[in-house]
């Protein structure tokens, strides 16, 4: 007997939506676990796009006593957007989108609310109405913060973004604060709403890392990967059944919390002058560092037959200043170490795969080219397999996850087949793993997100197929500090360890060692036991990948040095 969809209803200010909105909706609406069938529609006066607009002399006139706070704020906000926030990178999530025709088939319900200073509240005319419609979940998309019954008005309750970590920010505005006052990351939740602010039963968290020179990018960049969580939720709440999913949701939220922060709102004119000086202040510095500084991947590494850990130990190898070197995966044979890494000249901007040989002292050659391609190519993961090298490089710049064979190690590698097409996919790991092939990637869903802050595992029992099943948890970890792979995943002590990213101060910023505690094709749980952050000196800034064979233990580093 097939499932009933889930029943879906949408609150809403009016048809138009921004961009992100409308995908999300549209994924929903195409989706085989939910349907659109409600639409309220917020018809408070304000609302009304029949009321016309007030003249200039108007405005004027109603805000005569504020004009000298509107222009310095005018002046302060010009001069952010003019000399700071000036380049914009990913598409627009906020771009309007009239929606009116697309949901024309949909039953609508207009409402008027009691508006409050903070608060809407339903009339219970409105909210008995709402409730025959039977809807198991109501998507807030607009209103204010909604108190009274409507919150009962779903089976599943009001699912809500909050677009910020509910544990440090409250308020907004979103993407805002986190940006101007360089926090390292930017939180966002889902959650379904309670009378208690911000602070409903969790059922999303995520972490990207803070664009700190762009308010506009760092708002778009977490709302185009947010979009994702509802459908993810809804599909998951559909595939598991209201009660393993709801004890999961309470498992998950079983702690007490409490919010010690202050509750963010707009600055101040007094608060955006600091702000906007001391952005002025980053600007000069990065201009400066541009123009005399080179921060430049290198390699670093250290022999030694127990486990290095030491890394002010670490030895390095520097590139020439037109290129960098990045992201070593090591292969021990012959007594001998072949270290295959990315090579990018700056002057094409477009990395290869080259390869360093290394003895047994430490002594190492040139690096030579072994794969290039018409695209970018980095993270050369090798492995082996029944007695064959095979290499995965990242070439997401072909949207491909490529499989390479070599015939005649260590230098000619032939092209077997593409594993995955048409995603977008970086610094794949393979691991087999009980008689199974584990493949992890991180992904980016969405045009306009980030490939830094979700990891996806999927599984085969053929390494070479195209068949690979995602993981029901998918994405397994969705936060910047800790997603992306950083390297092969290897075993001590009968321990599976994963060396991921750390990408919540800058790109490549860090790695840690987490230990994989379960994985199956149901369940998947790791713990990071080790971090790793540039500390062990002045002239390294980052580090992001870190690769053992033998008694070579390597990174990456970045370097900063004078041009």
């Amino acid at each position: 007997m097939a499932k009933c969809k889930l029943k879906v209803g949408l609150l809403l200010e009016n048809y138009h939506l921004s961009a992100w909105t409308h995908k999300m909706l549209s994924e929903i609406m195409e989706s085989h676990y939910a349907s659109l069938d409600l639409i309220v529609i917020n018809a408070h006066p304000q609302n009304e796009q029949q009321l016309e607009e007030k003249s200039v002399f108007q405005k004027i006139k109603d805000n005569s006593g504020r004009i000298p706070q509107i222009l310095v704020k005018k002046i302060l906000l010009t001069t952010y957007s003019k000399l700071i926030d000036r380049n914009h990178y990913l598409p627009d999530a906020f771009k309007e989108i009239d929606c009116e025709n697309k949901f024309s088939e949909i039953p609508s319900i207009k409402v008027k609310t009691k508006k409050t200073k903070w608060s809407d509240y339903f009339n219970s005319d409105d909210v008995d109405n709402i409730k025959e419609h039977n809807i198991d979940i109501f998507i807030r998309c607009g209103f204010g913060i909604l108190r009274g019954d409507i919150l009962n008005a779903a089976k599943y309750g009001i699912w809500s973004f909050h677009h910020g970590d509910n544990n440090v920010n409250r308020g907004g505005p979103a993407g805002y604060w986190e940006s101007m006052e360089n926090w390292p990351e930017t939180g966002s939740v889902l959650q379904i709403l309670s009378e208690d602010l911000d602070n409903g039963n969790v059922l999303y968290r995520s972490y990207s890392c803070t664009n700190t020179m762009s308010t506009q990018d760092n708002r778009s960049n977490f709302f185009w990967k947010s979009l994702s969580f509802i459908p993810r939720k809804m599909e998951e709440l559909y595939n598991l059944g209201e009660k393993k999913f709801f004890e999961k949701v309470d498992s998950e939220n079983r702690h007490p919390t409490f919010y010690s922060k202050r509750l963010y709102t707009e600055p101040t004119n007094v608060e955006l002058a600091k702000l906007t000086f001391n952005k002025l202040k980053e600007k000069a510095i990065i201009l400066y560092k541009n123009k005399f500084c080179l921060e430049q991947w290198i390699l670093m590494f250290h022999l030694k037959d127990e486990f290095s850990s030491s890394l002010w130990r670490y030895k390095k190898i520097i590139p020439p200043k037109d290129r960098f070197w990045a992201d070593p995966h090591v292969v021990y044979r012959d007594q001998k170490y072949y270290i295959f890494l990315e090579e990018l000249p700056y002057r094409t901007n477009k990395g290869h795969i080259a390869l360093i040989t290394m003895d047994q002292k430490g002594n190492y050659s040139e690096p030579e080219v072994i794969l290039d391609k018409p695209y970018h190519l980095s993270y050369p993961f090798i492995f082996e397999h029944e007695n064959e090298f095979y290499m995965v490089p990242e070439s997401a710049a072909n949207k491909t996850i490529e499989l390479y064979k070599c015939i005649d190690f260590p230098l000619r590698w032939e092209f077997q087949m593409n594993l995955m097409e048409e995603v977008y996919a970086v610094d794949t790991t393979l691991l087999f793993h009980k008689n199974k092939w584990w493949l992890f990637t991180n992904m980016k869903e969405n045009e306009g997100a980030s490939s830094w802050d979700e990891l996806f595992l999927f599984s085969s029992d053929n390494l070479l197929s195209q068949d690979w099943t995602p993981h029901p948890l998918n994405p397994i970890v969705s936060d910047c500090k800790s997603s992306r792979p950083a390297g092969k995943i290897f075993s001590e002590n009968g321990i599976l360890y994963r060396p991921s990213q750390n990408c919540s101060a800058h790109y490549g910023y860090g790695f840690n060692i987490c230990e994989i505690t379960t994985l199956d094709a149901e369940h998947y749980a790791e713990t990071i036991v080790s971090k790793v952050t540039p500390d062990w000196d002045k002239e390294i800034i980052g580090t992001h990948t870190f690769n053992r064979a033998g008694s070579l233990h390597i990174i990456d580093a970045i370097y900063k040095r004078k041009k």
